[in-house]
């Protein structure tokens, strides 16, 4: 007895209201070349990354993380005591900044330095919201 497989085309509404494209094989377009894009979630026929260069990645994002946590912590008791009107969107505008920094980070995974240069630029916004919050 034999079985026989069909081919399984999955088509989403995502790919065309996702800026990136969806998650499942959409084709390129003409004249993009791979070389080209620095940003782009993960294609299904995209080799794996190493599991040491995604946990390291990880572990990075991690320290970032709770870093920003203890900006949250001292902001929101400072908030309580009284800060001057531009506390907030300052810590808000740094916080997002190395967030952005961070997530571009994951998302050109596949490039050999980008990533890591991201991820310490991502230092930089958290670094000034460490000195804001330690300031006042």
């Amino acid at each position: 007895m034999t079985t026989v497989e069909r081919t399984r085309t999955t088509h989403t509404e995502a790919a065309e209201i996702m800026p990136f494209g969806g998650w499942e094989s959409t084709p390129a377009r003409n004249g993009l070349d791979d070389h080209e894009t620095l940003f782009r979630f993960p294609a299904p026929d995209d080799p794996a990354p190493s599991t040491a260069r995604l946990l390291t990645m990880a572990g990075g994002a991690a320290l970032l993380g709770f870093g920003a946590v203890g900006v949250g912590l001292r902001a929101f008791v400072t908030v309580v005591g009284g800060a001057p009107f531009w506390y907030v969107p300052a810590l808000a505008l740094f916080g997002l900044l190395s967030v952005v920094l961070t997530v571009g980070a994951f998302l050109s995974i596949h490039r050999p330095v980008l990533p890591w240069l991201l991820l310490v630029c991502a230092l930089g916004p958290l670094t000034v919201d460490i000195l804001i919050a330690a300031t006042y």
